[in-house]
């Protein structure tokens, strides 16, 4: 669906047809539970705020004003979504140590992180995010499995692009830290040359 099929459906809804509301929810169900996911880390808290998100969508759909792309937007409902949930259980993040890493180290872990997609290592990546804290599973999902841009990301979260760009930084380290331990040292041994 493209932005102006988007635009199709907001507009129709806006007018009184909300049975086309069911268009927008099968797009973006998937995309807004999987990032529910990532910072909340249950399913059933998930599946609820996914619910949330689709409510407050429907009703603030008149809001929407077509400045930001729409999946942008109801990134941005559901980053905020999962920060209310959270803030509410009051729940620690798990805080994993980083060691130093040289830049070089930081860039050979993103091109694992490209090559470790592939249907075979998908899952490693999966298990490897649900160990990470809420904020940062969120901004890698967003930015490596969701093709965000620094910019779109910048609108969702609500910061500049140069926090983004350090919080990746900082993300891609804490991930790389987790793939260590997990990864078969060949592996690792291979993208470090």
């Amino acid at each position: 669906m493209t932005i102006h099929e988007d635009q199709y459906y907001i507009t129709k809804i806006t007018q009184g047809d909300a049975v086309s509301f069911a268009v927008l929810v099968d797009r973006y169900k998937d995309l807004v539970y999987t990032l529910a996911f990532r910072m909340l880390k249950s399913r059933e808290e998930a599946e609820e705020v996914s619910q949330d998100v689709f409510l407050k969508v429907f009703k603030s759909l008149s809001k929407f004003k077509g400045e930001s792309k729409f999946s942008s937007w109801i990134y941005r409902i559901t980053y905020n979504a999962c920060l209310d949930k959270i803030r509410k259980q009051k729940r620690e993040p798990i805080v994993v140590t980083i060691d130093e890493f040289t830049e070089h180290q930081v860039n050979t872990i993103d091109n694992a992180l490209d090559k470790l997609v592939e249907k075979e290592h998908k899952q490693l990546i999966q298990d490897c995010l649900q160990l990470l804290p809420s904020d940062v599973g969120f901004l890698l999902t967003l930015y490596y499995f969701e093709e965000q841009s620094i910019e779109e990301i910048s609108k969702i979260i609500g910061i500049s692009n140069t926090n983004v760009k350090v919080k990746l930084f900082r993300s891609r380290k804490k991930m790389a830290s987790i793939l260590r331990e997990r990864l078969e040292p060949e592996i690792i041994n291979y993208y470090e040359r």
